[in-house]
C-alpha cells in the first residue's frame, strides 16, 4: 500500500513538472523545485524518468518569425485519404510526414481524414508543395489548403501583446 501512495504522489510531481515544462522548458531544475518544494535532484530524476518513458520527446522554442523579419508562410491543408489494408492511415501519415516542409501531421475526425502543417518561405512554393508531392500521393483522394494570414496565438502563447499607454493627454 505504501508503494501505491508514494506511485500516486509521484504521478502528481510528474504532472506539476510537465505542466511548469509546458509553459517554460528553460526553468532551471532550482527553479522548478522551489516552485514545488521538492529537491532539484528530485526533479533532475523525475524529468530523466519521462525522458526516458518517451513522455518528454522535444524541448521547443516557439518564434514569431514575423516579429524576427522573416517571412515563413503557413499553411492548414485537410487532407481526405483512403486507409491501406492492414495499416490504415498509418502509412499514409508516415509518408506525409517524411517530407520536411510538414510541421504538423494528426489523424482527425470529421469530414477529412489527416490534418497537415506546412511552412515554406512563399505561398507559391507551398502550393507547389501541395500539388507535386503531397495531392499526387496515391492513396490522397483530396487536399483543401488554407494559408494563415496572421498568428495571434499559438502553443497558449499569444503572439501580438497590445502594449498598453499609461501616457496621460495633456491639454495646453
Amino acid at each position: 500500500i505504501a508503494g501505491f501512495f508514494r506511485r500516486k504522489g509521484d504521478n502528481k510531481m510528474k504532472k506539476k513538472i510537465l505542466d511548469i515544462l509546458k509553459t517554460n522548458c528553460r526553468l532551471s531544475s532550482e527553479e522548478i523545485s522551489v516552485m514545488l518544494g521538492t529537491t532539484p535532484d528530485k526533479v533532475e530524476e523525475t524529468i530523466k524518468e519521462l525522458e526516458n518513458q518517451g513522455i518528454i520527446i522535444s524541448y521547443n522554442a516557439l518564434i514569431d518569425w514575423e516579429n524576427n523579419g522573416d517571412e515563413i508562410v503557413t499553411a492548414y491543408i485537410e487532407v481526405r485519404v483512403t486507409p491501406q489494408r492492414g495499416q490504415g492511415f498509418d502509412k499514409v501519415a508516415e509518408r506525409i510526414y517524411q517530407y520536411p516542409q510538414v510541421t504538423t501531421c494528426s489523424l482527425m475526425s470529421g469530414g477529412f481524414d489527416l490534418f497537415v502543417i506546412v511552412e515554406g518561405k512563399t505561398m507559391k512554393e507551398v502550393a507547389l508543395f501541395v500539388a507535386e508531392k503531397l495531392a499526387p500521393i496515391d492513396a490522397v483522394l483530396s487536399c483543401s489548403t488554407h494559408f494563415v494570414l496572421k498568428k495571434y496565438k499559438a502553443n497558449g502563447v499569444i503572439f501580438s501583446k497590445k502594449l498598453k499607454d499609461d501616457r496621460e493627454a495633456v491639454v495646453l
